[in-house]
């Protein structure tokens, strides 16, 4: 399986910078369970705190990975493929880690999007 990412992608317009998400829900839960779990809930993060600012992953242009473990990639990667279904996919970065804030957590994520043309922030509004 081929896995697809831009190596380079310009953006117009102001930008949201996502401070690393990790897999805590809403009421700061740890998701349980293995990498797939986690992958999705620290993107519905993501998600949220996209949306917070008029944006959403349609226009992410930079996604960056924090992975305890490398043996996970796999399972990553099929999670990515779900959440990232528009094109052009954002440049990204896959970092193996030796820990994360918490020992539980298996996978961060941080990310920058423009917001949709003629949208302010909600920040700015």
């Amino acid at each position: 399986m081929v896995h697809r990412y831009s190596s380079a992608v310009v953006a117009e317009g102001p930008l949201v910078f996502v401070s690393g998400q990790v897999p805590l829900d809403a009421d700061g839960m740890v998701a349980d369970g293995d990498a797939v779990t986690q992958a999705r809930q620290a993107l519905r993060n993501v998600d949220a705190a996209l949306a917070e600012h008029g944006s959403d992953a349609r226009h992410l242009v930079k996604l960056t990975y924090y992975l305890r473990h490398m043996a996970d990639l796999e399972d990553v990667r099929r999670v990515l493929d779900e959440y990232l279904v528009h094109e052009p996919r954002p440049a990204s970065t896959l970092v193996e880690v030796s820990g994360l804030v918490d020992p539980r957590f298996l996978i961060e994520v941080d990310a920058v999007a423009r917001l949709p043309r003629g949208q302010r922030s909600a920040e700015a509004r």
